[in-house]
């Protein structure tokens, strides 16, 4: 019987220190691939804040009349919503789609959901919401093309007045040890702070095709930085994941060597005793 319980121990130690591999493998993929994408993180952050500046000057300096600032008729919402495409990062995506789920249900005729990612798809059909449109497989890192054609595919719904508003949904780096689930309007533009005393320079002379190109780089320009933020966020979340089991599975395998140690020596000792029984039965 004690055979027994330590073949089945030594079989399960070996199991779970082999899982212990893959999981601290794990962990350091994504520990490579985070500090990666947090470089490209920060020089599109900086390259957001310019575009930010240009658009908010279009905006306070045109007087023309422009759908992008002033908006549509339609009263409906689009939540461009950016999740993974494959697992292992803990409740990463479930956050991200808990953020505006009770308002999606609340308003399924006044809302619409694009969503990125399989994992986001595989939400969204389990809770029973339908999508406007999937996109999986993005390319790691995201790239402007992605991007693109993202935005592009909101663009064509708010032009047509199919939407009034867009947002993208999605879980922003704040720091190496920090992020959050942000919920940001992206059209019409949001009002400019008027407490910022910078200077604009006078673009008023712009005509409307210059407005709609400018405003559709910005636009561009957002998505590929809350892909990129996603994407940071979620190998960030996968290497506390990774970290996490290869913790707990260390703590099973030490409570796993104990067990062994305790059946073997009790064996052992059984063993010395029953030698010693026989052994003195034969004086």
């Amino acid at each position: 019987m004690a055979g027994m319980g330590l073949v089945a121990i030594k079989r399960r130690i070996k199991s779970i220190t082999n899982t212990t591999k893959i999981t601290r493998a794990m962990g350091l993929v994504a520990t490579s691939k985070y500090k990666k994408i947090k470089d490209k993180v920060d020089i599109s952050n900086n390259y957001l804040d310019g575009l930010c500046e240009t658009i908010m000057q279009v905006k306070d300096n045109y007087e023309g009349d422009n759908f992008y600032i002033r908006g549509n008729d339609s009263s409906k919402k689009l939540y461009v919503v950016l999740t993974s495409d494959t697992g292992l990062c803990g409740g990463f995506n479930w956050s991200v789609v808990n953020e505006i789920i009770d308002t999606l249900k609340a308003n399924k005729e006044e809302c619409s959901v694009i969503v990125v990612g399989q994992k986001g798809r595989a939400i969204f059909k389990k809770l029973d919401i339908e999508t406007v449109a999937e996109y999986v497989e993005i390319l790691e890192p995201p790239s402007l093309k992605e991007a693109t054609t993202i935005i592009n595919h909101a663009l064509n719904m708010y032009t047509s007045g199919e939407i009034g508003e867009i947002y993208i949904v999605y879980k922003k780096l704040i720091s190496a040890l920090k992020n959050e689930v942000k919920i940001e309007k992206i059209l019409p533009l949001n009002s400019h702070n008027e407490e910022n005393t910078k200077d604009y320079v006078d673009i008023g002379a712009l005509d409307k095709k210059a407005i709609y190109e400018i405003t559709n780089l910005y636009l561009s320009g957002k998505m590929l930085n809350s892909l990129l933020h996603s994407k940071a966020s979620e190998h960030r979340a996968r290497m506390e994941s990774m970290g996490s089991a290869t913790s707990n599975a260390n703590d099973i395998l030490d409570k796993l060597n104990l067990s062994y140690n305790r059946i073997r020596q009790s064996a052992i000792t059984q063993e010395i005793s029953e030698i010693v029984g026989g052994a003195e039965a034969q004086k």
